[in-house]
């Protein structure tokens, strides 16, 4: 066991290894999405989800094509 000086110095040590290792999952997940719905602005993955998104959003409407849905 730790007294004193070393067991505040332990404390502290593995607060900021705790604090480290925490990633923010939102800026992960922006990261992925890179498909967008030119029509809701929704963020996709990838083409697939964006010809599902279609499929169960905007039924009336055609999805773009592979070229045209790129990500601005």
């Amino acid at each position: 066991m730790a007294r004193g000086k070393q067991k505040i110095e332990a404390q502290k040590k593995n607060a900021e290894k705790n604090q480290k290792s925490k990633g923010s999952q939102i800026e992960a997940r922006a990261a992925a999405l890179k498909t967008v719905c030119s029509i809701c602005k929704a963020q996709l993955a990838n083409q697939n989800q964006l010809v599902d998104h279609y499929g169960a959003r905007h039924p009336k409407e055609n999805p773009p094509s592979v070229s045209s849905s790129s990500s601005n």
